[in-house]
């Protein structure tokens, strides 16, 4: 009986002429300049261009004065933005009453009246986001993993437009008017950082 050894390579990590390849592509073409290096762009489709847009028009909705038909006019409808999700009184409930020491009487009036209508009571929650991503650095660096770093910027938006049948009654709204993010990602071992270990297989 016979023993043999059988040696098996990293998953996913890149050959040596792959790696050459790369530098010599890299080489011709003259990439040192951050403009080589991928970037992203991650958003929420809406007629609002900018933080401040979104909350001009926010700030036009009047509890108890808005009607719907004024909130399609300003973009807070289902009918008009995409990715509005409608909540009816029980998941109102679910947000604002978590547990048994908060009650209705803690509540905003409006909360209060919406709620003691039941079915007749829902709300559209709105969440805007806009960012964009970029690499920058050194090429070779980020290109073989050993250090890629990375500024996000832009904004975001979340509100939640409370309504009893078609009249607003309670509003409220977050967000992160100005998003300004560094990440710094380093690799000692490059490529082969994440490799999957060498395995050795023993068999008869």
């Amino acid at each position: 009986m016979g023993l043999s050894v059988k040696k098996f390579h990293p998953a996913g990590a890149p050959s040596i002429l792959s790696l050459l390849a790369l530098l010599l592509i890299c080489g011709l073409s003259g990439c040192a300049s951050s403009k080589y290096l991928p970037s992203s762009k991650d958003l929420t489709r809406s007629p609002w261009n900018s933080y401040d847009e979104i909350k001009a028009a926010f700030d036009q909705i009047q509890p108890y004065q808005t009607d719907t038909t004024k909130l399609k006019e300003l973009g807070f409808a289902p009918e008009v933005t995409p990715n509005v999700q409608i909540l009816n009184y029980l998941d109102i409930i679910q947000r604002f009453l978590p547990n048994q020491s908060i009650t209705t009487k803690d509540l905003d009036g409006g909360l209060q009246d919406c709620l003691a209508s039941r079915d007749h009571c829902q709300a559209y929650e709105i969440r805007i986001h806009h960012t964009d991503a970029e690499r920058y650095g050194n090429v070779m660096a980020d290109l073989f993993n050993f250090r890629r770093r990375t500024t996000i910027t832009g904004w975001e938006f979340q509100a939640l437009i409370v309504l009893k049948d078609d009249l607003a009654v309670y509003k409220l709204y977050s967000g992160r008017p100005n998003i300004n993010e560094f990440r710094d990602r380093k690799n000692p071992l490059g490529p082969l950082q994440n490799s999957e270990k060498i395995f050795w297989e023993v068999a008869d």
